[in-house]
C-alpha cells in the first residue's frame, strides 16, 4: 500500500512539473500565467505605469469596474494620464485640509505670536486631545499637567501648566514645542500628525488654566 502511495506520488510530482512549466509558456493568444499576478500590475494607480488597453488581463479576471486586471490608466481625464503635473504655486494638503507645518525649528516666537489652532475649543477636539495627552504626554508631564509624571519625577524639571509663565503660553508655541522638541523634550512630529498636534493642544489649554 505504502508503495502504492509513492508511487501515486512520483507520478504525480513528475507529470505536474511540466504541466506547470507548460502553463507558464505564452504564445499564440494564450499569454502564459503569473504567479502572484498583482505583484507586478498594481491595481493602483502608478505614475510611472501607463497600461490603457482595458481589456489587459481580462483573461486572468475581471475587475469590479469592468476593466482587466491589468489596467492602470487615470479615467478622470480624458487623456488616462497617471502622472500630472500640479499647478505652480500650489502647495498639497493633507486629509484635513491643513498645509503642511512650515516655520522653522529656531522660529519658536513667531509661532508664538502667529500660528493659531485651525481646531475648535469644542468639547470633542478636547476629549480626544485628552486620550491622546494620556498616551504622549502624561508620563512626563502628569495626569493634571503638574510636571509629576512617572518619567518627570525621575527627571525633574518638567514644569507644571498652570503655574508661572506656562500658563500664558500661547497655543502656536505649545504646537510648535510638541512638533519640534524643546530642552529634554523629544520632537513629537513623527508619532502625532498636525491634528493630533492640534487635538493636544487644545488640552494642554484645559490644563492651562486649572
Amino acid at each position: 500500500m505504502k508503495r502504492m502511495i509513492k508511487s501515486i506520488y512520483k507520478l504525480a510530482l513528475f507529470a505536474g512539473i511540466p504541466a506547470a512549466m507548460f502553463s507558464c509558456k505564452a504564445e499564440g493568444n494564450y499569454p502564459g500565467r503569473e504567479y502572484a499576478p498583482n505583484m507586478y500590475h498594481s491595481v493602483a494607480y502608478e505614475p510611472l505605469k501607463q497600461i490603457t488597453d482595458k481589456e489587459a488581463g481580462m483573461w486572468v479576471s475581471n475587475r469590479s469596474d469592468g476593466y482587466g486586471e491589468y489596467f492602470n490608466s487615470n479615467t478622470y481625464n480624458k487623456f488616462e494620464m497617471n502622472m500630472r503635473t500640479p499647478p505652480a504655486n500650489t502647495v498639497a494638503r493633507n486629509a484635513d485640509g491643513f498645509l503642511p507645518y512650515r516655520v522653522p525649528k529656531d522660529s519658536i516666537n513667531f509661532a508664538a505670536a502667529n500660528v493659531k489652532s485651525p481646531l475648535p475649543a469644542s468639547e470633542s477636539v478636547i476629549a480626544d486631545g485628552e486620550i491622546l495627552y494620556g498616551k504622549f504626554c502624561q508620563p512626563c508631564h502628569g495626569a493634571t499637567g503638574q510636571g509629576d509624571g512617572l518619567v518627570g519625577k525621575v527627571f525633574k524639571g518638567v514644569p507644571a501648566y498652570n503655574k508661572g509663565r506656562y500658563a500664558t503660553l500661547s497655543e502656536g508655541h505649545v504646537f510648535h514645542v510638541i512638533t519640534y522638541g524643546k530642552g529634554r523634550m523629544g520632537a513629537h512630529a513623527s508619532q502625532l500628525n498636525q491634528r493630533e498636534r492640534w487635538e493636544i493642544v487644545r488640552y494642554v489649554q484645559t490644563l492651562q488654566k486649572q
